[in-house]
């Protein structure tokens, strides 16, 4: 049975068959995004940071994130009409997920010894050097989800679903918004290994910081948002 269906009365959807969780995992991934920009100003600006309220918040983040993206990886494909969702949201949250614990865990390991240092943020880079290039990969990526939500028009909504619903005759609209968030956190990731390598909030550093501020600040509220439209989305498929 297809996960959606066009009838005379209207879209139908297959719920059975159509697990839908992308509102909570915009929601995580919107705010690690920011709190990875807001860590690395207080970084290297050398304010007092509490390191380990930090790793708590990146544990939180990243335990939500893996979860449900890897089984949004693993389930393939997670809706017989959307296959390409398991690429675009789960295996990025995926990455992301996984590299936010793997922060929450050396954050809680090691904050007391960065809090005493005169350069934490020396040390960090130092450490999550390496790990950028994985970050450098996955930023790629983003271009690739970006350039393809683009060409494919991948993230139009339907006519049913609220408020995103009324562009749904401008597919292209939803399409390009989605794309250039994805390319925003695709540059702030390719740009990583060069911020690392730097001692101050330098122009590359500013760039990255304010492309993962803004694609932060809408994913957490475009999450936020869609509670309500797949809420929405639910009653008016029923």
């Amino acid at each position: 049975m297809d996960v959606l269906a066009a009838a005379d009365e209207g879209l139908t959807i297959d719920w059975e068959n159509m697990p839908t969780y992308n509102t909570v995992m915009s929601v995580a991934a919107g705010s690690g995004l920011l709190l990875l920009s807001g860590l690395g100003y207080l970084l290297v600006k050398r304010r007092p940071v509490a390191f380990e309220g930090w790793a708590l918040a990146f544990a939180v983040l990243g335990f939500i994130l893996t979860t449900t993206g890897l089984h949004m990886a693993l389930t393939w494909p997670l809706a017989p009409e959307f296959p390409f969702d398991n690429i675009i949201f789960g295996e990025t949250s995926l990455a992301f997920g996984v590299m936010l614990l793997g922060a929450a865990f050396f954050l809680w390991r090691r904050g007391p010894v960065l809090a005493a240092e005169n350069d934490a943020f020396a040390s960090l880079a130092e450490t999550f050097l390496p790990l950028s290039v994985f970050a450098v990969g996955m930023g790629l990526g983003c271009f690739g989800i970006a350039a393809a939500g683009w060409r494919y028009t991948l993230f139009a909504a339907p006519p049913e679903e609220p408020i995103s619903g009324n562009f749904a005759d401008y597919p292209v609209l939803e399409a390009t918004f989605i794309s250039m968030l994805y390319v925003l956190v695709g540059v702030g990731a390719v740009l990583l290994p060069l911020v690392l390598r730097g001692r101050r909030l330098n122009a590359v550093a500013w760039i990255a910081g304010v492309c993962w501020a803004l694609s932060g600040a809408a994913f957490f509220l475009f999450g936020a948002l869609n509670f309500f439209t797949h809420i929405g989305l639910i009653v008016n498929t029923m």
